[in-house]
């Protein structure tokens, strides 16, 4: 990453409800194919932390295609599955990446 270039990502950490976890993680994996489509998406993870917790990290080379990510088709079926699938509300964080490789 050159030195005057921004990247910014964000950090989402999902809490599963008891029983719920393997719809997460289907419902994760089949994000991929919705993110796919995003052309300002440069890189997207869904990961799993714990047995119940998991997370979703992805970047983009500015703020308008984080805006976008935001405003696209995973956020919109991630919010809707949320009541059923999560504990509590997803835990949403913009940030900087300040390096990367």
């Amino acid at each position: 990453m050159a030195s005057n270039e921004k990247r910014v990502g964000l950090w989402v950490l999902l809490e599963a409800k008891p029983g719920k976890e393997e719809a997460v993680v289907q419902f994760l994996k089949s994000g991929l194919s919705l993110v796919q489509q995003e052309p300002a998406t440069v890189t997207w993870y869904a990961i799993q932390l714990g047995p119940a917790t998991f997370g979703i990290f992805d970047t983009f080379a500015d703020d308008s295609g984080r805006d976008a990510h935001l405003a696209g088709r995973v956020a919109e079926a991630l919010m809707a599955k949320a009541p059923d699938l999560l504990a509590k509300a997803p835990s949403i964080e913009k940030i900087d990446i300040l390096a990367s490789k």
